[in-house]
């Protein structure tokens, strides 16, 4: 029997942690923001999340955006997360510093979850679906580096991303997940559909976009961490951020991933720790 081919729809999507605090101290006028929207444009994204971001970086991007005539609705395209408030001697000189989402096309409105709390930072997932596409959903998140508390964070993002999908929801899920696709922690949620000497054991139902790259440690994908640490299997550098989608939705044979390195237009050096990553996200109509 000749099955049909599936009829898909495709979102290009880029996830960075741009360390707006520890690298620029919530700095708008150091290159950072004009990076920004220069892989944005440059990569065609259309959904954009951002890890690690000042308010006043928020800010001076949904104007950037707009002066570029990037999205469709100028008055409706982003959303933050405050995950530290604003307070005198916080970071970002004493303003918001959370988690951000842009997408070319109207936001419908944003959830806002609090993981279990590592007593740190209260880390946040925050998604949203499109406004003309209220059936697929966006979502980013930071989770903690505290081991002890990165399987509860996880078990509630995925446990999240389960329930928008028991309600009949497509969901893009993006971000700094502090984890590597090989962990242990990820077999339960990493699908099993993946299985090479460097990710195996997988008994979960989500895919990567970078997974099924032939060449760069499949199965695992391109380090995320600008400066080559020597980690993971195939010791080229750790992968901690990552663009997930339910198997039941992905077209892998229609998605890719790639992790850029980081432009180099902050005063000559990376703009971030971590490098850009894009996904061609091709999700089943």
């Amino acid at each position: 029997m000749i099955r049909a081919s599936r009829a898909t729809t495709s979102y290009r999507v880029l996830h960075w942690n741009v360390a707006g605090n520890t690298m620029h101290r919530g700095s708008t006028s150091d290159g950072l923001v004009t990076s920004i929207v220069d892989s944005i444009r440059g990569d065609g994204a259309v959904l954009v999340s951002l890890n690690e971001l000042c308010l006043q970086q928020y800010d001076a991007l949904i104007s950037a955006l707009r002066a570029a005539k990037w999205p469709a609705d100028p008055e409706n395209f982003a959303r933050f997360a405050p995950t530290v408030p604003g307070r005198s001697g916080g970071p970002c000189g004493g303003k918001d510093y959370g988690i951000g989402m842009f997408s070319k096309q109207p936001l419908g409105g944003a959830a806002r979850l609090t993981l279990p709390s590592d007593g740190g930072e209260p880390r946040k997932l925050m998604c949203a679906a499109l406004r003309d596409r209220p059936r697929v959903r966006f979502c980013t998140t930071h989770a903690t580096f505290v081991d002890a508390y990165r399987l509860p964070q996880l078990q509630a993002i995925f446990g999240q991303v389960d329930a928008y999908r028991a309600n009949g929801d497509q969901v893009i899920l993006a971000g700094d997940f502090n984890v590597s696709p090989d962990f242990g922690r990820m077999d339960r949620f990493y699908s099993s559909q993946v299985n090479t000497p460097y990710n195996r054991n997988n008994t979960g139902h989500y895919r990567e976009v970078d997974d099924s790259d032939p060449v760069n440690c499949p199965g695992y994908g391109e380090t995320t961490i600008e400066a080559n640490n020597g980690g993971g299997p195939c010791g080229k550098g750790s992968k901690i951020d990552m663009i997930f989608v339910h198997e039941d939705d992905y077209v892998a044979s229609a998605s890719t991933g790639d992790a850029k390195p980081s432009p180099r237009s902050c005063g000559g050096a990376a703009c971030s720790d971590h490098r850009v990553l894009i996904g061609q996200v091709a999700l089943a109509s």
